[in-house]
């Protein structure tokens, strides 16, 4: 049983659930990309490179909004500063 606020709970559950889903995307692509390239080797091109270029990115992509972004370092840093920047202009300068 988790002892942190519902807060605290809401934003971890959705934390783990994003990144769970980048598991489960990298996952796929490494599976459908894998068979690609065995179809493509076997039909004696190699095209299977463009598909996992392409969609490696778009891997590449949810990777940097799941990790450093959404549920990062990067975003906890900007919240805290906006934090800070309106608890100071909240203070009466006088």
């Amino acid at each position: 049983m988790s002892t942190l606020s519902p807060q605290l709970e809401r934003t971890a559950r959705r934390r783990a659930g994003m990144k769970m889903g980048w598991f489960i995307h990298a996952g796929v692509y490494v599976a459908v990309n894998l068979l690609l390239a065995a179809l493509s080797i076997a039909s004696g091109r190699h095209w299977a490179v463009f598909p996992a270029l392409g969609w490696g990115l778009g891997l590449a992509i949810h990777g940097v909004v799941v990790f450093m972004v959404a549920g990062g370092s990067v975003y906890e840093n900007l919240l805290e500063r906006e934090r800070r920047q309106l608890a100071g202009a909240q203070k009466d300068p006088w």
